[in-house]
This record gives structure tokens, C-alpha cells and sequence, in this order.
């Protein structure tokens, strides 16, 4: 039998695909949302002196990790200088209710699509409660900095006008965000941080050309460290796409003179379900006792024996230069990935054998019920131990890395900015293919 030969597509057939899955106005729209936030980002508030926050952004570790999700908006002290972070906790604060409270769970589970749009309504309400409250942390921050960092302006209409700016911008964002989502490419929250990080990239590689040029060790050290990214990366990879199918079987139907089913079907269990929430977490658990910590450490109303116990505690167990810190850092992350975890709904071992058990399908081997339950909650504590530890020495590498070669310039660009580009960009890749199948699915109907 002759072999057909594969027809090559031409520049015709990519731009038929193009226009017919609306991928061209998905992108353009996307690609328009994400200028439209870009350049609320250079858009300061009225009456701050933004060089000398900068500065004060770039030695500050709280400041300039919230700094790296905003996209250089928070130490611009700009209208977007919140960026995302109020919608992004209020998710995360919903979801966690969603697993506590009933009515919530009630309305993501069993009133369908009208519970989910009440929960987003929530999630839009938290958001506002959120925003003004951080804005209003960030506003009595810079009231006690350096009076140079504030022109002469009134304090008290500085921070009103202040408050409802950083609040409005933070609304902004969000609207963006779920514009993105609904009607663009990828996850507009995610899209929108991928975007923040990737806009410091060039200045984390200035700062490294002008520390390595002219000193050959640290251009090979420089070497290293790349690859320790590289192999970050490609772990991100693995972590993302591994998963665990379990097999499970549909009974027959007859349906008059067809078969329905009997066919044999998988249940997708990640190797890393949570993403980059965890480390996001951990990250925020170590920097409040460190701010807290440094903050008594350096009050005048303390005791000279006490604030010396409190800087030796601090110096000892959040300092990066000391080994308890990353053996407390990992400890974080392995708990906090079984956490959350087990408040994700598609990881749920109880659910999953009864929606089996009602479906009339059954895992191989094993009966339906509590049978059921048990093998899946081994499966998915293997699955999650296995992840909790990938993602903890994921998270490892870079920081170890920075240490071990000295150059700390890159340290902005963090496990968490590697795991949230790396997942971006899988997800981008995964739609822009969805729409090209779907293109091919339908040029096959037609014929």
C-alpha cells in the first residue's frame, strides 16, 4: 500500500488556523490587558520621592519579594503598587473557607454554576476589604520611614487620597485578571505575576554583568549558577506534568441495540496539585517572625540583655546565612504541600469512591465504598510525599545556589518566580494547542 505523503502546512493554512479558533483576537486581547497593567505600574502616587523607595526596596527582603509580584509597582510606590496580591489572598482565603464552612462548600459543590459566580462575588468583595486594609499598612509604612521619601504634602490628604488610589488599583488589577481569563489566554491572576517577574529580569542580569565583568572566577561561579537554574527549571517541568493515573472501569449500557461504556478510563492525580502555594506560604510564615524579630530588636524600650536574646534568635534560626533556616524552610513546604493538599476538592478520597460508586465504576481489584477510599488515600499520601519533597528541594536549589557561588544577584529570581514562569508558560502552551486541535477537529467535520 502506497504511503500518503504528509502535507507541509503552508503560510495560508497557519493564518486560516489563526483567524478560525479566535486565538489571533484571544492574544491581541490578552496582550493588550497586560500593556494596560504595565502601565498602571509607572503611574505613582502623587507626592512620594520613588528614588529613594527603590532603594529602600532593593535592601529590604519583605519589600522586595511583594515588589517582584507587582512588577517593580510597589517600590515605584505606584497606583498598582498592591498589583494582584489582595485578589490572589482572597482567593486563598476563600478556597480554605470553601473547605471549613458548609454553606460554602454547599455552593461550589451542588448549586453549580450560579454557586460558583456567588463564591467569585465573594472573593470580588474580599478583595476591597483587603486592599484597603494593606494599603493602609503600606501607607502608616511610609509614614514612618525617612521624611525624604514624602514631598511636602498634607499627611492626612496625602494618605486619604493615598488609600482609595492603591484600593481603585488593586480593583483594577483584579478586573484585568478575570478579563484575562475569561475572554484571553491562561490564567489572568498568574498571567499578571508572570508578567511582574519577568519585567525584573533585566535588571537582576545588570546588576550581575556589572558584578562579574572583568573577574573570570565569577564568570565561571556565573556558569554554575546558570546551571542550577537550568536544573531548576527542568525539575519545575517534571513536577508540573507527573502525575499518577489510576485505572478505573465503566460499566456497559444498553442503550435499545448500542453498548454504551465498558471501557476502561483514568483518574489524573499530580505529583504537585498545589503549584507554588506552598513555598508562597512558607516564604510569609518566615518573614513575619523575621520583621517581627527585627523590629524589637532594634526598639529602644527593651532591655539591652533582652534585645541581644532576640537578635541572636533572629541572626540564629531566619538568617539565610545560617543552615536552620533552610532545614526550617523545608519543613514548611513539606507540611504546607499535605495541607493543602487535603483541602484541594479533586484530592479528596471520600468523594472521589462515592461519585464512583454512584457512577457504577470501580477501581480493579478493589470493591467499591470505604475499599475504595482507603486504596485512593494511600495513593494520594505516596503521590503528595513524593511532591512534598520534590518541591522542597526545588525550592532549595536556588537559594543554595546563590549561597555556594556568591552571587547573590539573582536571588529576586526565586523557586517561586521559576515554578510560577515555568507554570505559565506550560499553561499558554497547553490552550495555544487546545485551539489548534480543536481547529484540526473541525476542518475534519467539515469534510
Amino acid at each position: 500500500m502506497q504511503q500518503q505523503k504528509m502535507k507541509i502546512p503552508t503560510i495560508a493554512d497557519i493564518v486560516s488556523n489563526w483567524e478560525a479558533t479566535g486565538l489571533k483576537k484571544k492574544l491581541i486581547f490578552t496582550f493588550a490587558m497586560i500593556v494596560l497593567f504595565r502601565l498602571g505600574a509607572q503611574i505613582p502616587l502623587f507626592g512620594i520621592n520613588n528614588a529613594v523607595f527603590s532603594n529602600l526596596a532593593a535592601g529590604n527582603n519583605i519589600i522586595g519579594f511583594l515588589d517582584m509580584f507587582s512588577g517593580g509597582a510597589l517600590g515605584a510606590v505606584s497606583i498598582f503598587a498592591l498589583g494582584i496580591g489582595p485578589y490572589i489572598t482572597a482567593s486563598i482565603i476563600i478556597q480554605l473557607l470553601t473547605a471549613i464552612v458548609p454553606q460554602l462548600e454547599n455552593l461550589q459543590k451542588e448549586e453549580g454554576e450560579a454557586g460558583r459566580r456567588k463564591i467569585s462575588q465573594y472573593t470580588r468583595i474580599s478583595t476591597v476589604f483587603l486592599a484597603i486594609f494593606q494599603g493602609t499598612i503600606f501607607i502608616a509604612f511610609l509614614h514612618k520611614l525617612s521624611g525624604s521619601i514624602l514631598a511636602s504634602v498634607n499627611p492626612f490628604l496625602f494618605s486619604i487620597g493615598a488609600i482609595v488610589a492603591l484600593t481603585a488599583g488593586s480593583i483594577l488589577v483584579m478586573w484585568l485578571a478575570e478579563l484575562i481569563t475569561e475572554r484571553g489566554i491562561g490564567n489572568g491572576g498568574s498571567l499578571l505575576i508572570f508578567v511582574g517577574i519577568i519585567s525584573g529580569i533585566p535588571l537582576y542580569i545588570e546588576r550581575t554583568k556589572t558584578l562579574v565583568t572583568g573577574n573570570g572566577q565569577l564568570q565561571f561561579l556565573l556558569l554554575i549558577l546558570l546551571a542550577f537554574f537550568l536544573l531548576a527549571m527542568v525539575l519545575v517541568v517534571i513536577m508540573q506534568e507527573a502525575m499518577r493515573k489510576v485505572v478505573i472501569v465503566t460499566p456497559k449500557r444498553q442503550v435499545g441495540n448500542k453498548v454504551y461504556g465498558g471501557g476502561n478510563t483514568y483518574i489524573p492525580f499530580k505529583l504537585n496539585p498545589s503549584g507554588v502555594m506552598p513555598i508562597i506560604f512558607a516564604i510569609a510564615i518566615l518573614l513575619f517572625p523575621e520583621t517581627i524579630l527585627s523590629i524589637l530588636g532594634n526598639s529602644p524600650m527593651l532591655p539591652g540583655a533582652v534585645k541581644s536574646i532576640v537578635v541572636t534568635l533572629n541572626n540564629t534560626l531566619f538568617s539565610s546565612a545560617k543552615p536552620w533556616y533552610y532545614i526550617i524552610y523545608f519543613t514548611l513546604i513539606f507540611l504546607l504541600t499535605f495541607f493543602y493538599a487535603s483541602i484541594m476538592p479533586n484530592m479528596q478520597p471520600k468523594d472521589i469512591a462515592n461519585n464512583l460508586k454512584k457512577s457504577g465504576s470501580s477501581i480493579p481489584g478493589i470493591k467499591p465504598g470505604k475499599p475504595t477510599a482507603d486504596a485512593l488515600d494511600k495513593i494520594i499520601t505516596k503521590i503528595t510525599f513524593i511532591g512534598a519533597i520534590g518541591l522542597g528541594i526545588i525550592a532549595m536549589i536556588p537559594s543554595v545556589a546563590s549561597k555556594i557561588t556568591g552571587i547573590t544577584t539573582f536571588q529576586g529570581i526565586g523557586s517561586t518566580s521559576i515554578i510560577i514562569m515555568v507554570g505559565v508558560a506550560l499553561d499558554l502552551v497547553n490552550q495555544i494547542r487546545t485551539h489548534a486541535l480543536s481547529q484540526q477537529y473541525e476542518g475534519f467535520l467539515k469534510k
